[in-house]
């Protein structure tokens, strides 16, 4: 699923011998059809939805697959050990063409399981992935290596990809950001602050999103609150919704400036609340 195993096949035995993944896109845009005979499955579980995200805990990192080594003509040099680790780019995703087959440390791959692919980070490992669209957030095992393609940044699983809403695009813009274990419960479950009263203290306010989903608006408050320090990145509950909003701001030329700062970063359409 992978075959950078060429270069390695001597220490990596038992890896797959799949045409390599990375070297077109995984979803031919405008035809509605996966790549070649990829795609989502057959006899997928019966709410995607529903499945949990990897839950980080310390493991021995596998020998082999963390060696340099050479793949299409680029030198890779993996991280031997776990670190603070963030970068941006394109995620794409592998399905059903390579479900069954082995990984770069000899896992059998599962498209259902919440896994992932990066190049150079230590495996096994944990990252969480955030779709720079849609604000959504997942965290995965990464158990392989790859892609390979100039720019893209992680291969996803078929149900990781699917809970961040790129299957259909086949690829998407994401953060890729390494989680320790030691601090795994605050990146699965990033703390809320307290609700904000239904309403504000008075004045004029951004609003970035309206959510269903509270843990997607406060994935996207973890993020604006970690980029913008200096802004007050607030969840506002009004009915079954949570918006978020950053402010008040004195008037709106200053809120007009910060909506428009926070779109161009976080490609999100605001507009102004005022309370």
């Amino acid at each position: 699923m992978k075959i950078f195993a060429l270069a390695l096949v001597a220490v990596l035995a038992g890896c797959s011998a799949a045409p390599p993944r990375g070297e077109a896109p995984v979803s031919q845009r405008g035809s509605g059809g996966f790549y070649k005979d990829d795609g989502p499955g057959d006899r997928a579980p019966a709410s995607l939805d529903a499945v949990a995200d990897a839950v980080p805990r310390s493991e021995p990192l596998h020998r082999a697959a963390n060696r340099p080594y050479e793949r299409m003509g680029r030198q890779y040099r993996p991280l031997t050990s776990l670190q603070p680790y963030r970068e941006r780019g394109v995620a794409s995703w592998y399905g059903r063409r390579y479900h069954g087959n082995k990984t770069s440390i000899g896992e059998t791959y599962d498209m259902y399981a919440m896994t992932a692919a990066h190049p150079t980070l230590p495996l096994p490992s944990y990252a969480r992935v955030t779709s720079v669209a849609n604000g959504r957030s997942v965290v995965v095992r990464l158990n392989d290596r790859g892609p390979f393609l100039h720019g893209r940044v992680i291969d996803l699983s078929y149900v990781a990809a699917h809970k961040l809403g790129i299957v259909q695009a086949g690829s998407g813009e994401v953060e890729v950001e390494a989680v320790l274990p030691g601090a795994a419960q605050a990146a699965i479950a990033p703390p809320i602050v307290p609700t904000v009263a239904q309403a504000p203290a008075a004045g004029v306010y951004v609003q970035l999103g309206a959510f269903s989903s509270r843990d997607n608006a406060e994935a996207l408050r973890v993020r604006v609150s970690r980029d913008f320090s200096s802004e007050n990145a607030q969840l506002v509950q009004s009915g079954s919704l949570w918006r978020l909003q950053i402010g008040p701001y004195a008037s709106r030329e200053a809120a007009n400036a910060a909506a428009d700062n926070v779109e161009k970063r976080f490609d999100v359409k605001a507009h102004l609340v005022v309370n």
